[in-house]
């Protein structure tokens, strides 16, 4: 007897997952907004070390009391990795680029990644490139374009070695989601994170000079803003990120991730008076529709049995 073939629907994503999802993109905004605030009175190695042992600290408190699975040696390998790249690399080149380039071109650059994660996945994590994610990206990444070259205009040009600076960020961002997806197959996500964070604070312990004379002439805002860093967009938004991550296709994930420039020019408006140009305006609508078209899912049809 021949069995017809049927359809497979995406999987919904659970109430709880949009919530995690929710907080790390608004969180992930918030960081560039406070990056840039506080950018003037910290450089970007010091500013880095404290955001990333305040993280560190906080992500212990959460493991209280939780079960400890010890990691194999590849699976510290892939630990390793994403916290040097993710928390260490990433976090001091989209420091240094916010030096000069503003709060929602910054954005918009480092979101590049979604594109490297959701390629990476498919020829790394075996997780393919399915047709509507491919569209959506390709959407959404126009936007970043838009929204890029709008602000470059706006800002009377573009420093080019920011941009540099911004790309790697994005670059480390991906490689930092790569290793960290396997990772979490087998390993608590709050123990991933904690340990990749602790990487990362590791890595950049040759800044203790800075941060040391940074703490001593920055204002108590401007370090209680890097503690927010430490606490929000990475203690908080990082464990978020872990437990959708650990649900959630990475290419599928981190596209969302392009809702974060729009969120982040919205907020450079609000808090620091950066007016977004009207292509600019256009660019973040695109990312959004870019994010909507990769939640659409082509019905895969399963070959009939044999009988």
């Amino acid at each position: 007897m021949t069995t017809p073939p049927t359809a497979i629907r995406p999987t919904r994503l659970s109430p709880l997952v949009l919530i995690a999802i929710s907080v790390t993109l608004v969180a992930w905004a918030s960081a560039f907004i406070v990056i840039r605030g506080v950018g003037p009175d910290f450089t970007p190695g010091g500013m880095s070390l404290l955001r990333l042992v305040v993280g560190t600290v906080l992500l212990g408190f959460l493991l209280i009391g939780r079960r400890w699975v010890a990691p194999t040696r590849r699976e510290w390998l892939l630990i390793l990795g994403f916290g040097v790249a993710w928390f260490g690399a990433y976090n001091i080149a989209l420091n240094t680029a916010e030096e000069t380039l503003d709060a929602g071109t910054t954005a918009m650059i480092v979101n590049l990644a979604p594109i490297l994660v959701a390629l990476g996945a498919g020829l790394f994590l075996r997780e393919g490139l399915q047709k509507w994610l491919a569209i959506g990206a390709g959407v959404a990444f126009i936007g970043v374009i838009l929204i890029g070259v709008g602000a470059g205009n706006a800002n009377g040009g573009i420093d080019g070695v920011a941009v540099l600076w911004a790309l790697l960020a994005a670059v480390t961002y991906a490689a930092g989601v790569l290793f960290q997806k396997p990772a979490l197959k087998r390993l608590p996500a709050g123990q991933v994170t904690w340990l990749g964070c602790a990487s990362g604070t590791i890595a950049c312990l040759p800044f203790s000079g800075q941060l040391l004379a940074d703490l001593q002439q920055a204002p108590t805002s401007s370090i209680l803003g890097v503690v927010y860093l430490g606490a929000v967009p990475t203690a908080i938004a990082f464990s978020t990120w872990a437990y959708a991550l650990s649900r959630v296709p990475a290419g599928q994930l981190t596209i969302s991730t392009y809702i974060v420039p729009p969120l982040a020019i919205l907020m450079g408006v609000i808090f620091l008076g950066e007016l977004p140009v009207p292509l600019a305006i256009v660019g973040g609508i695109l990312c959004l529709v870019g994010v909507a078209l990769t939640r659409r899912r082509s019905p895969v049809k399963v070959r009939p049995a044999a009988g």
